[in-house]
């Protein structure tokens, strides 16, 4: 038996405020509602031109997931990119939720264009974080999440270093890792993740590659998608329509 059915068998037989560590409670959650993740290939869609920089996705993501309130701790986060004519260049800073600023003056460069690009983890069908996990902690679910196991994680910090997208961080409290996981614990049970919940513009859609009347899946075949640093061949499950080439 491998540690898949192992964990989704534990939680069959065990009461889920029994079982520790993220991907047990997901598992447990899933039992509860005859959940079969062979079923699903969970993905994102994300808009720029709708995206306002509002930073409700991050607040949301903190509160549901119990983020670190620091300012520097995030599983999902927003970047403003700015453009200027001459050689004034490309400016990308972080977004604060609350504190939406104007794009920086530019002197006698004049702003091309600004626009924000939410990111998260891309949840990699060929995840460099899966792979160098010494213990297996980390590891990609059926449904194509991919999680991390608290009660095995070292904080080694190698998944951290490995991933391309700058995604992960070590928890300040619990010294492993930690990042974005689609709000997994809400998604086995039908529900949205909460950034895309509380999203006022619509920028994010969340859905089921495998369902064909899924928004995904329309989303997908409306628009002209682009994924971030395509040239890892990490093959993301985050796609971006609109997204300029100045993005990084």
């Amino acid at each position: 038996m491998n540690r898949r059915k192992f964990l989704k068998a534990a939680a069959l037989a065990v009461p889920a405020a029994a079982v520790p560590g993220l991907a047990q409670k997901a598992l447990a959650a899933a039992a509860v509602t005859a959940y079969d993740p062979t079923k699903h290939l969970y993905g994102m869609g994300i808009e720029i031109n709708k995206c306002i920089g509002c930073g409700r996705c991050m607040e949301a993501c903190k509160a549901e997931n119990n983020v670190p309130k620091e300012p520097f701790f995030f599983r999902t986060w927003v970047e403003r990119y700015t453009l200027k004519n001459g050689h004034g260049g490309l400016a990308v800073e972080g977004i604060k939720p609350g504190e939406l600023k104007p794009p920086a003056a530019g002197g006698e460069h004049h702003t091309l264009k600004s626009f924000f690009v939410p990111k998260l983890c891309n949840q990699c069908q060929r995840p460099p974080c899966v792979q160098v996990c010494p213990v297996g902690a980390t590891f990609s679910t059926e449904d194509g999440v991919v999680l991390v196991d608290s009660e095995r994680c070292i904080g080694c910090r190698y998944c951290i270093q490995a991933c391309p997208y700058g995604a992960r961080y070590l928890h300040p409290v619990t010294s492993t890792a930690d990042k974005c996981t689609f709000c997994y614990h809400r998604v086995v049970k039908g529900l949205l993740p909460a950034c895309v919940e509380v999203c006022p513009a619509q920028a994010r859609v969340f859905g089921d590659f495998k369902s064909k009347a899924d928004p995904l899946v329309r989303f997908r075949r409306m628009h002209m998608l682009h994924i971030l640093k395509p040239h890892l061949n990490t093959e993301p499950k985050v796609l971006y329509a609109d997204l300029d080439g100045e993005v990084r």
